[in-house]
């Protein structure tokens, strides 16, 4: 597995900022802004990145972009009146871990 499954095992430690049964976001350890955050599907379906998406993955990917939505309103985090959501994908696209993820940061 990744390291983003052993953090939603709780097998390493991470400061979670939002959880439900479907997605877990939690603060970059090495992050790019003052507020950065990354949100993650708990169960990823065999999505790596995102051009593995298909169909079957309609509902976790509208999952991860609200839960997105939610965490960048949340000033609490430092976030102010926007923010950028990403998602690297491959290594031409930057992506380090192969676990799809969206990155929220302001």
């Amino acid at each position: 597995g990744t390291i983003f499954d052993k953090i939603v095992a709780k097998e390493i430690p991470a400061t979670i900022v939002k959880e439900d049964r479907h997605i877990l976001a939690f603060k970059d350890i090495n992050p790019l802004a003052p507020a950065h955050v990354l949100v993650i599907p708990k169960d990823r379906n065999g999505l790596t990145n995102l051009r593995k998406a298909s169909a079957e993955h309609r509902d976790i990917l509208g999952r991860l972009l609200v839960a997105g939505g939610e965490i960048a309103n949340d000033s609490g985090l430092g976030f102010g009146d926007g923010a950028r959501f990403v998602i690297n994908d491959g290594p031409d696209g930057g992506q380090e871990v192969y676990h799809l993820h969206l990155h929220v940061i302001g």
